[in-house]
């Protein structure tokens, strides 16, 4: 693995990336995206080609609440023992968490960025931005906030929202977040981020 794919892979965990085991040493990643974020999946595969084997899939899903059928696409990756690793450093019990070494393992921009472009979102109105993260224990939390400030000198704070939890990176906050990912978001995906990444006074692309 890359130094590249490695920093991808880093930030595709935190997000929306899933790692199933499927063994005592090896797992496989899955990948779901909505289907306008499909040129996003085919970056992601492309950069980690040599995991992937499969097509990228068209599939539909019904939401039971709403009684809306929409659609997705989903690609798994071949099984392998370095993605075996990752999943025994970020999952117990089959539950995702932030493991105690996430200092090392978030210290590249790239993996804030791909972080981003899966669960961030930038509100034009407030001028700040939004990382929504799992339900992860207190301990988690702390990791991730730590590394955060040592490796990025980013102080977002923690609140509790009815989908879940959310990272809030103030309006001071979200210009350092910006400079720091700016220039690794993909042309299909700027609509995530402010259009200025220095004053992040602009209208959204």
């Amino acid at each position: 693995m890359t130094k590249k794919q490695r920093s991808v892979f880093i930030g595709l965990i935190l997000g929306d990336g899933y790692l199933q085991k499927t063994g005592k040493q090896n797992a496989r990643l899955r990948l779901e995206h909505s289907l306008k974020q499909k040129e996003y999946m085919a970056w992601k595969v492309i950069l980690l080609k040599n995991y992937f084997q499969a097509k990228i899939q068209t599939l539909e899903r019904t939401n039971s609440s709403w009684g809306k059928t929409y659609s997705y696409v989903r690609i798994q990756s071949m099984s392998s023992s370095e993605i075996g690793k990752f999943q025994r450093i970020f999952y117990k019990d089959s539950k995702k968490i932030i493991p105690v070494t996430i200092n090392k393992l978030l210290n590249n921009s790239l993996s804030l960025a791909v972080w981003f472009m899966d669960d961030g979102y930038y509100y034009h109105r407030d001028k700040m931005s939004y990382i929504y993260i799992p339900n992860y224990d207190k301990e988690s939390i702390q990791f991730l906030l730590k590394a955060l400030q040592d490796n990025f000198n980013l102080m977002p704070i923690l609140k509790a929202k009815k989908k879940g939890l959310v990272l809030i990176f103030n309006v001071v906050e979200t210009q350092k977040l910006m400079k720091l990912i700016s220039k690794d978001i993909i042309p299909s995906m700027r609509y995530k981020i402010s259009l200025d990444p220095v004053s992040t006074d602009q209208n959204l692309i």
